[in-house]
C-alpha cells in the first residue's frame, strides 16, 4: 500500500512536493472568426498558421464590411471573435451585448489611393481626386474604410464627389483594379496586397490617420476556448510580425 502511495505522489508533484499544474485541454473544432474585409489577406495566413499550431482546430473566416459583420451577428450569426477595422463599429457590437470581454486593439492601418497600374490620370495626391474628370469610388460613410475617407478629406480641406459608395474596401479594389475608376481610396495594406493589379499614390503623414483596429470575443459562441486562444495569438510576437509584412503597423 505505500509503494502504492508513494507512486501515486510522484506522479502528481513535483520533486519540491507541490502539485504539477495541469496542462490546458487541446483546442478541437472550428474557431470562427468574423473580420474586416482588409484583414482578409493578413488573416488568412494567420489562420493557417494558428491551425499548424493546434492539430485539429480549423480556423473558418467570414471577411466583410465591419458594419456588416455587426448586422449579422445581431441577427444570430454564429462567431466566436470579431474584428473590426475601426472602434466606433466595434462600440455598436459591445453596446449590442454581444462581446465577451473588453475589446483589444492589435493593429493598425494608414489610408492610401491607389490607381490602375501606368496611373493613366496621372494622379499625384488628394487635389488630383477633385478633378471632375477624374472617376473617384470610395467607402459609404457607414463603413470604416469610408468614414477613414472623409476624415483624410477634411484633414486635406478638399471636397471629393465619389461615383459610387462601396460597403468594403474590397469593392473599392476591384473597381480600381478593373479600371472601372481611375482612384480609390482604401488602406495601405490592400495596395499591398494587390501587387502590381494597382499602384499606390501616398497620402501625406499630416494629412492621413490612423486606423485602429479592435477584436474581441462574442457572447455565446460555440468555441470560447478557441475564440480566447485566437485572440491572445492575435497580440503574440509572431502574429504582430506576420500583419508587418502585410503592411498593418502597431495600433
Amino acid at each position: 500500500m505505500a509503494v502504492a502511495v508513494a507512486g501515486l505522489l510522484s506522479a502528481s508533484c513535483t520533486p519540491g512536493g507541490s502539485p504539477s499544474p495541469t496542462p490546458p485541454p487541446a483546442l478541437s473544432g472550428t474557431v470562427t472568426v468574423f473580420a474586416a474585409a482588409s484583414l482578409t489577406a493578413a488573416f488568412g495566413e494567420l489562420g493557417s498558421d494558428f491551425e499548424k499550431a493546434h492539430p485539429g482546430v480549423t480556423v473558418r473566416f467570414n471577411f466583410a464590411g465591419s458594419g456588416t459583420l455587426v448586422t449579422q451577428i445581431g441577427q444570430g450569426a454564429s462567431a466566436d471573435v470579431f474584428a473590426a477595422a475601426d472602434q466606433p463599429t466595434m462600440t455598436k457590437l459591445t453596446a449590442g451585448g454581444y462581446a465577451m470581454g473588453k475589446p483589444e486593439a492589435f493593429a493598425g492601418n494608414h489610408i492610401e489611393i491607389a490607381v490602375p497600374p501606368g496611373n493613366p490620370r496621372h494622379i499625384q495626391s488628394l487635389p488630383d481626386l477633385q478633378n471632375s474628370n477624374v472617376l473617384v469610388d470610395v467607402c459609404a460613410p457607414s463603413v470604416p474604410c469610408g468614414d477613414y475617407a472623409n476624415q483624410v478629406f477634411a484633414k486635406a480641406n478638399l471636397h471629393i464627389t465619389p461615383v459610387s459608395l462601396e460597403q468594403d474596401v474590397k469593392s473599392v479594389l476591384a473597381k480600381v483594379e478593373s479600371a472601372e475608376v481611375d482612384a480609390g481610396v482604401v488602406y495601405v495594406t490592400d495596395v499591398q496586397a494587390a501587387g502590381s493589379k494597382v499602384v499606390g499614390v501616398p497620402i501625406p503623414p499630416n494629412q492621413n490617420v490612423l486606423a485602429t483596429y479592435p477584436a474581441v470575443a462574442i457572447k455565446g459562441s460555440p468555441n470560447q476556448a478557441g475564440g480566447a486562444a485566437f485572440l491572445a495569438y492575435l497580440l503574440s510576437g509572431p502574429a504582430q510580425q506576420v500583419l508587418g509584412r502585410y503592411g498593418f503597423v502597431k495600433a
